[in-house]
């Protein structure tokens, strides 16, 4: 007789399944709680108990862990001395293993779930039960999860090759991302010493959704989210509003949510390309995104906009005003929500505005991954050293403070401008730091606005073109990390012309 183990700690669809493979004249055997499910049911049921010979032990963390069992998922159909081996020692083979795990992450998800508690969820047998099925995925079909019952039922007795390739590869997924949740979580743990980079790396992402395509048309894309989605999660906002989301859009969403919440005061940071072209603060939403806006009035068209309060109603009249891909922030007013709203196209995020756990950063190279933590570095002009004959003053000190904390979201070289709580000019992304600074300048002169402007770099001057150019246009403050050989120089030209200069003695490339 053919026969099928069912072992699930998820009943769903368990009765449908159970029902269609007796109709086909599969013997069920199955595990404690799934076989009192199903007797309860009206099922015929044989237990591996009976199987076994052998009790269930230990609370249940040893029933299916068995040559009885192992020896009928493993054994080669087509070899004669298996098949020998089984009829010698009274083992009758298996032909379906259904089997879904104990649900690890749902406790491990519950912040105040012990450590104890926690492990009692690692499932033992069932990765077991999948990996031993799916190794001899042939002979035996696996299937790990209750979407494809349905397609198993269909198969009938002789399921296709292709379906039993598929569902073995898709057991071994499964069981590779529980382990590697089991891991994830267990390096978190605050008592327990971190290793950022262990000798061998597992990463544990969920799909989340597809999407319609990546960069570019002909690139497919998917987003994953976290197997432990902490705050901040730009995977988990809730879109109130507008159409699908698109690759560029949560990368520029991405860049522009952080930028944001790394300033207490009221701050709007608008975002093009994964670059930033208007970032600022004010006493208000309203006040910041007017300013943010004026920045650079053109590249924030169709441009992706963050903002880390809640929105009223005054800023999101101002935020329907313009063309924007997306709008990201931590909440919204019922009459703000219904104003953004009326903008059918326009996708609205709300994300949880907690403070995210440190990360790492990856980048793919051939062969292989870069890893490093985030650049999360906290700003404090406390710390940076005055390096310059004429000190900073206040207000320059305040959007020196503003310039750096944008810097490190544009791409290296870096230059930022910034005057009166708005950045007045950015230019990144090049080969030379003086021609990131032309850049910055004459997006400044195309506002009217580099006189009185103070400028921020992401890394040292090499020489003193840069503090030259400032100079010129009126800048009359700047920040970088120092640290050249020609320091220097720079320090004499600024002192030359009369600006201030600090030295953060920190750089924020980002290649």
């Amino acid at each position: 007789m053919r026969r099928a183990l069912l072992s699930v700690a998820d009943k769903t669809g368990l009765a449908s399944l159970a029902q269609g493979l007796a109709q086909q004249g599969m013997e069920v055997v199955s595990t404690g709680g799934t076989a009192a499910f199903l007797s309860g049911l009206g099922l015929r049921v044989r237990t591996v108990s009976e199987v076994t010979g052998f009790p269930e032990i230990l609370d249940g963390r040893v029933k299916t862990l068995h040559p009885r069992i192992h020896a009928g998922l493993l054994a080669r159909r087509d070899r004669p001395e298996h098949i020998q081996q089984l009829q010698q020692h009274g083992i009758e083979p298996f032909h379906v293993v259904a089997v879904n795990l104990y649900p690890f992450r749902q406790a491990a998800s519950v912040p105040e779930a012990s450590l104890e508690k926690v492990l009692e969820e690692i499932d033992i047998g069932g990765p077991a039960l999948l990996r031993v099925a799916a190794k001899n995925y042939r002979d035996v079909l696996v299937v790990c999860d209750p979407a494809d019952y349905p397609e198993v039922l269909a198969a009938g007795a002789d399921p296709p090759p292709a379906l039993r390739y598929r569902l073995a590869v898709k057991a071994f997924q499964h069981t590779a991302f529980y382990d590697a949740a089991i891991a994830e979580w267990l390096g978190r743990r605050e008592d327990r010493p971190p290793v950022p980079f262990p000798a061998e790396l597992t990463l544990a992402f969920q799909l989340h959704s597809t999407l319609r395509y990546g960069e570019n048309p002909h690139q497919r894309a998917a987003v994953y989210g976290d197997v432990f989605p902490g705050p901040g999660s730009l995977v988990r906002a809730r879109q109130l509003g507008g159409k699908e989301l698109s690759y560029n859009n949560l990368n520029d969403a991405g860049c522009a949510w952080e930028l944001a919440r790394e300033f207490s005061e009221p701050a709007v940071a608008a975002v093009k390309h994964a670059t930033p072209c208007g970032v600022a603060i004010g006493r208000g939403l309203e006040e910041a995104f007017g300013k943010a806006q004026a920045a650079d009035p053109v590249s924030i068209f169709g441009g992706v906009v963050a903002l880390n309060r809640t929105v009223n109603a005054a800023a999101a009249r101002a935020l329907a005003g313009i063309f924007l891909e997306v709008v990201v922030a931590p909440g919204y007013e019922a009459e703000a929500a219904e104003i953004l709203a009326e903008r059918r196209d326009l996708r609205v995020l709300q994300v949880d505005p907690g403070v995210p756990r440190p990360r790492l950063d990856f980048r793919p190279v051939p062969g292989g991954v870069l890893l490093q933590e985030a650049d999360l570095t906290a700003v404090d002009p406390d710390r940076w050293r005055q390096v310059t004959a004429r000190p900073a003053t206040s207000a320059e000190l305040a959007d020196l403070a503003l310039a750096w904390r944008v810097v490190r979201s544009v791409r290296s070289n870096a230059i930022v401008l910034a005057r009166e709580g708005a950045t007045t000019g950015i230019g990144g992304g090049q080969t030379s730091r003086i021609g990131a600074a032309r850049i910055a300048i004459a997006m400044a002169e195309v506002g009217g606005r580099p006189g009185g402007s103070v400028m921020a770099s992401d890394a040292f001057f090499p020489f003193p073109d840069v503090v030259e150019a400032a100079a010129a246009c009126g800048v009359t403050a700047i920040v970088q990390p120092g640290g050249s050989l020609r320091d220097a120089d720079s320090i004499a030209a600024a002192d030359r012309h009369g600006l201030a200069m600090l030295f953060t003695g920190v750089r924020h490339f980002r290649h």
